[in-house]
């Protein structure tokens, strides 16, 4: 959509104070249409603003198994530790990642790369679930993913689609925790289908009856002691309920894009994440969550790396300039991250080990200014020499950016308060 026209429609909102904003748009939208000065794209445009008007998002792009920062955004060229990974330029004067990622280096105006991360846990469940919650795992309390935070304190809660999506086959088994089911992911493994069981059998009128009876027919249990099961059972029954009778639903199918737009993403599951992704934000979704797994490289690291890269990079890239295109990178922040990085030497199997002393994480949109790198290793990257990152510090910047207050206490079964992030402190140069 043009200047000129967000001009016009905001000039025109505000001399429309009593009437609804969303009808407003609509009106817009038809005589737009009608005149033949609105295309299909301003149209859409118009629509996703209005959709997104309601709060931020967050797109986690999780690379399972711990991606080796030496083959991705840290090459150490010239040094016994980099191996066979050589270093290109990018966007940016100064800036270099590993030649796997030609076409994210086009992209590193955007990107924020963190490369001081660190923590102290090398083992994929305990690390995998620091890096979501903030905390590890205790058998009292289970910690609800940061997505299920975000949703928590941004979600409308009348949207008919699921405010947290969790895209591919990653095995992150974190959920909503304490914040209870209506939290919890929805979860798709494959992206270029519709959810399973999301086709009405009978027509809503037959459906509808069908649900009425099922609550009746549960609330005999709930009267003999199961009412926390059955209102459990009924979230997750109204949940599907709103999914499958929502015209929404066309959300989900990335077929809908034009041919350009799918090339541009690549033809990996991975780039059919991302893309799918993109339009449930669009349409409203909070939280996308996308996993490309089988990143723990203990041999052959050079060859499966730059495997991974090439399923991984096209959609990167495309991704963020398909949301800065549309005017959506502001109002959404990418994260790329995984749980842990690979250590500097290489093993006899050619091969790197789990390595949490030192890795990286790349941010993106949500008001973060790329084009710049903070935090760096020594000359082998073993071990950081200038300003150290942890898990709380990252934590506690997504949730900045998104503007959700990080010290927001839950209560736990247990009666004890939780806090969205415990400790840490804001990157404050993300922003700067």
């Amino acid at each position: 959509m043009t200047h000129s026209l967000h001009h016009q429609v905001d000039v025109s909102i505000d001399r429309h104070r009593g009437m609804r904003r969303r009808d407003f748009l609509r009106s817009v939208s038809l005589a737009g249409a009608a005149a033949g000065t609105l295309s299909w794209p301003d149209l859409m445009a118009l629509e996703a603003a209005e959709l997104r008007e309601r709060g931020m998002a967050c797109i986690l792009l999780w690379m399972q198994g711990g991606p080796s920062q030496f083959e991705t955004f840290s090459p150490k060229p010239g040094h016994d530790n980099g191996g066979e990974t050589k270093a290109i330029s990018t966007s940016v004067p100064g800036i270099e990642i590993a030649h796997n990622l030609p076409k994210t280096a086009t992209a590193m105006d955007e990107i924020c790369l963190i490369r001081s991360m660190n923590s102290r846990e090398g083992s994929h469940p305990r690390a995998t679930y620091l890096m979501h919650t903030g905390y590890l795992p205790t058998a009292s309390i289970k910690h609800p993913t940061i997505g299920s935070n975000v949703v928590h304190q941004l979600a409308d809660r009348s949207f008919d689609l699921p405010s947290f999506v969790r895209i591919g086959n990653g095995r992150n088994g974190t959920g909503a925790g304490l914040l209870g089911v209506e939290y919890d992911p929805f979860v798709m493994t494959d992206p270029t289908r519709q959810p399973d069981n999301t086709e009405l059998m009978t027509d809503e009128r037959r459906y509808r009856r069908r649900v009425g009876l099922l609550d009746k027919l549960e609330q005999e249990y709930a009267n003999s002691g199961g009412e926390q099961e059955v209102n459990n059972q009924r979230k997750l029954y109204e949940k599907a309920s709103k999914l499958v009778l929502s015209p929404k639903m066309n959300a989900f199918d990335i077929e809908r894009e034009s041919t350009a737009v799918r090339e541009a993403y690549g033809k990996s599951s991975f780039g059919a994440g991302c893309l799918l992704a993109r339009r449930l934000v669009e349409t409203g979704v909070t939280f996308v969550e996308v996993s490309l797994g089988n990143w723990d490289n203990h041999q052959n690291v050079f060859e499966d790396a730059a495997a991974l890269c090439q399923q991984m990079d096209q959609p990167y890239a495309a991704l963020l300039k398909d949301l800065r295109e549309r005017g959506m990178l502001d109002n959404t922040l990418v994260v790329w991250a995984g749980e842990f990085g690979r250590t500097p030497t290489i093993n006899a199997r050619g091969g790197r080990d789990h390595y949490p002393r030192a890795f990286n994480v790349a941010l993106a949109g949500g008001g973060v200014k790329g084009g710049q790198v903070i935090g760096s290793t020594d000359a082998g990257g073993t071990s950081v020499e200038d300003r150290p990152v942890g898990v709380s510090d990252l934590l506690r910047t997504v949730c900045h950016s998104l503007k959700i207050d990080a010290d927001h206490e839950h209560m736990s079964s247990v009666g004890r308060p939780i806090k969205i992030v415990d400790g840490g402190e804001v990157i404050s140069e993300v922003f700067a």
